[in-house]
């Protein structure tokens, strides 16, 4: 169907690399929602403030541009802090830990609202029944408040991995060669752009179909319980 004229291997490189940066962004995104809901939902005021200007400010600046100044000012900051320690010399991120972590405060910032919906949604008896039975706060998050909040939000956090899948795409322009960026150079050699671009449509597109069955899955799993308590 396609005439890959010998970029087949590289193109099948560059799926495994946007996977890879995904799933590296999901882990840090998700790590940076626990910790923003859990700052939303303090006692702090301070705490609130600094979860609410974080998911504020990244979710009102275009994910191009935070992957652009995590790459840019990071490799700026580095050469700096390197050069306090007596290093010379130019120090950069690199672009895949660039990608991972600009995508995963981006993806951080969206599944903090996720999480914190997910929290308020857990009702506040069962906390109050966890502490009674002298359980700390870290313990009644863990045994109670966590493997709930994990069914709430499944289907959020679903949606926004969707999202997150897609835009790896954008870390080809820092030079990581994931899916957009070996199909960009395959075009410039073969001159034949329709071919790749279409070709990269229909791995994501089945990157997509492939994700949205696992989270069909993963929900049926954390509902099992309480599908079985309604019947």
């Amino acid at each position: 169907m396609f005439e890959l004229q010998g970029f087949g291997d590289q193109i099948l490189l560059g799926a495994l690399m946007t996977l890879q940066l995904a799933a590296g962004a999901v882990a840090v995104g998700l790590v940076l929602g626990l910790l923003g809901a859990s700052a939303k939902l303090s006692r702090s005021r301070l705490a609130r403030a600094a979860a609410g200007l974080y998911t504020t400010v990244v979710r009102g600046v275009p994910e191009l541009i935070i992957v652009l100044l995590i790459y840019f000012g990071t490799a700026g900051m580095l050469t700096a802090l390197a050069g306090y320690f007596g290093h010379q010399g130019y120090v950069e991120l690199s672009p895949y830990a660039a990608g991972v972590t600009a995508l995963g405060i981006t993806f951080g910032s969206y599944a903090t609202e996720v999480f914190r919906g997910a929290m308020l949604a857990i009702p506040r008896g069962q906390i109050e029944a966890a502490q009674a039975f002298g359980m700390g706060r870290w313990l009644t998050f863990h045994r109670i408040v966590l493997p709930q909040v994990w069914r709430i939000a499944l289907p959020g956090l679903g949606n926004l991995f969707l999202v997150l899948l897609k835009d790896t795409a954008l870390v080809s322009l820092i030079g990581l060669e994931e899916l957009m960026r070996k199909s960009s150079i395959a075009i410039g050699f073969t001159k034949e752009p329709f071919t790749f671009y279409l070709l990269a449509a229909i791995i994501y597109l089945g990157m997509t179909v492939v994700t949205m069955v696992g989270i069909h899955f993963a929900e049926r799993w954390a509902n099992r319980g309480l599908e079985r308590s309604r019947t």
